[in-house]
């Protein structure tokens, strides 16, 4: 089960070329439905134009559910973002994989600790810089210290649980459902026709709920870095 990594270095750095192969691909997706969605907007949309509008409306009720009014309308088009990005990276690995020889260029980014690492820490950083930019580094300090000093160590170590949690729940979803479609594809050719048909259709199965799971893993995601969002926004 274990799998090359096409590892590149460059500048001192190393770069793994699936991950950012697969990331990339996931952009354009996203970036070629999105206007395939809005071509041609009308006052009388059609099915298109309904699609994304439902998209956008969907996404506007995540953030408005943890941080409603003016203070949440900020985050509208980063949240859309995110909850576009996340599903697609999601699904990509179902839809497409490409083996070159011992090496898979094209998987599902989200399936890498490292890509979901990065998106958790984007989202908590964003957190920490708007939250000092609305009320200043003295009071989002004092912030820590709330409901009471004692809770303090406490409130300083969320911050890394919180980062552990809102990533790997989605790396550990994702790379866990495709370790399973790999291991129902060798049990498929293992013993001949006797179990490529019950193979096969356990793989289908698999693989609708793996897009049901991986739509549900972007919208936690996006649920849950918006109210990480809104606890440095707003003072209980």
């Amino acid at each position: 089960m274990d799998e090359k990594l096409p590892i590149v270095n460059f500048g001192g750095l190393s770069f793994n070329l699936a991950n950012d192969i697969s990331g990339l691909l996931a952009c354009l997706i996203v970036i070629g439905l999105v206007l395939y969605l809005s071509r041609k907007p009308s006052l009388r949309p059609g099915k298109r134009q309904n699609v994304l509008e439902w998209l956008i409306d969907f996404v506007h009720g995540i953030v408005k559910q943890s941080m409603p009014g003016e203070e949440g309308r900020k985050f509208y088009g980063f949240a859309f973002v995110l909850f576009m990005f996340i599903f697609m990276a999601n699904q990509l690995g179902l839809i497409l994989e490409i083996n070159v020889g011992d090496y898979n260029f094209v998987k599902s980014p989200t399936s890498d600790p490292v890509v979901t690492m990065t998106l958790a820490a984007l989202v908590l950083l964003m957190s920490h810089y708007f939250g000092i930019k609305k009320w200043g580094f003295g009071t989002y300090l004092k912030n820590y210290t709330r409901p009471i000093a004692l809770l303090t160590p406490i409130n300083i170590l969320e911050e890394f649980t919180n980062f552990l949690t809102l990533s790997l729940r989605l790396y550990g979803n994702i790379y866990a459902g495709e370790i399973l479609l790999k291991l129902i594809a060798q049990f498929m050719g293992s013993f001949g026709v006797v179990s490529f048909i019950p193979g096969a259709l356990l793989e289908m199965v698999w693989q609708a709920f793996s897009v049901f799971i991986g739509s549900i893993q972007a919208y936690v995601f996006v649920t849950l870095s918006m109210v990480y969002m809104s606890k440095k926004l707003e003072q209980e």
